[in-house]
């Protein structure tokens, strides 16, 4: 039996009917009492998960304090360290204990750094640059699953997405379809990075090969969409997806970093301007696994 946590989050949702058009047996764990999920009450260092263990052979940790909860420099990490890592941790020893086989991390790219340069993807022994307290606990969580994983035998397989999006997504990609759905010009035309994506289904369907492929254990797997796209490029999927017309203006990305700053916003501006690419070949070959969404279709089933 696979147990899920963070089920009722943005991917958990995708998770769980795939699981069950799947006949996957798998039990679903939250922080509140609902129908279908288990409650565990809040996650950290001393959550008891006994009776959510029982009969368990793969965990698929999803449950986290997400970086869009707040932006902090990596020195304020409390609030990330109490749930990310010693919520984990917590988890990972009573699995162990129990005899779990299994325990799938989903981590975040971010782990690796905000941004790669041109030609250079990150891949999974791309050093690693975590720049918030959010990317910094991940990969905290990640060292410290290791450890457990050398001592107690239980294999862990870590999974750093890119931006993940679909319907109902809040962030980044939900910005720019409502700026594209405006119908204002925009600023974007000479912008020339390489961004990778992650449909949320696509996700889910590689949470499952991590749960259950032979060849995952042990690995840091590295998902994205089929290709990188310029955010030109994503704009005009957006737009053909919202039947929408859309006018891009060339502006230096110099200038709209400039403007950017001086207004808060440049955590923002990285995310449209700069380069975050995933090279994820190894990980399609490690799995033989093919992102079942294209991403033009994957945007319009988003929209």
């Amino acid at each position: 039996m696979l147990l899920v946590t963070g089920t009722t989050g943005f991917v958990g949702r995708h998770l769980q009917p795939l699981l069950q058009r799947r006949n996957l047996p798998f039990r679903a764990v939250s922080r509140l009492s609902m129908a279908g999920h288990l409650a565990v009450g809040d996650i950290s260092g001393s959550t008891d998960w006994n009776e959510a263990l029982v009969d368990v052979d793969v965990i698929v940790h999803l449950a986290a304090r997400n970086q869009n909860v707040v932006e902090r420099p990596v020195s304020d990490a409390a609030e990330f360290t109490a749930v990310n890592v010693d919520g984990t941790v917590n988890l990972a020893r009573q699995a162990a204990t129990r005899g779990v086989k299994r325990f799938v991390f989903v981590s975040t790219i971010k782990v690796n750094g905000e941004q790669t340069a041109p030609g250079q993807p990150f891949s999974a022994n791309a050093p690693v640059s975590p720049k918030t307290a959010y990317a910094a606990s991940k990969f905290e969580a990640e060292q410290r699953l290791a450890e457990i994983s050398a001592t107690s035998g239980m294999e862990v397989v870590i999974v750093r997405p890119p931006l993940v999006y679909g319907r109902g997504v809040a962030g980044s990609f939900d910005a720019l379809v409502r700026l594209v759905k405006s119908g204002m010009p925009l600023p974007f035309a000479s912008i020339d990075n390489r961004r990778s994506i992650l449909y949320v289904e696509n996700l889910a369907d590689l949470l499952v090969s991590a749960a259950l492929h032979p060849a995952a254990a042990g690995n840091v797997l590295m998902p994205a969409d089929e290709a990188a796209l310029a955010t030109p490029e994503l704009i005009r999927l957006i737009a053909q997806a919202t039947g929408k017309s859309v006018r891009l203006l060339p502006c230096p990305a110099g200038v709209l970093r400039g403007i950017a700053n001086l207004t808060g916003k440049g955590d923002l501006a990285g995310r449209v301007l700069d380069s975050l690419e995933v090279d994820a070949s190894e990980t399609r070959r490690l799995l033989g696994w093919t992102p079942p969404f294209q991403t033009p279709d994957a945007i319009r089933r988003s929209i």
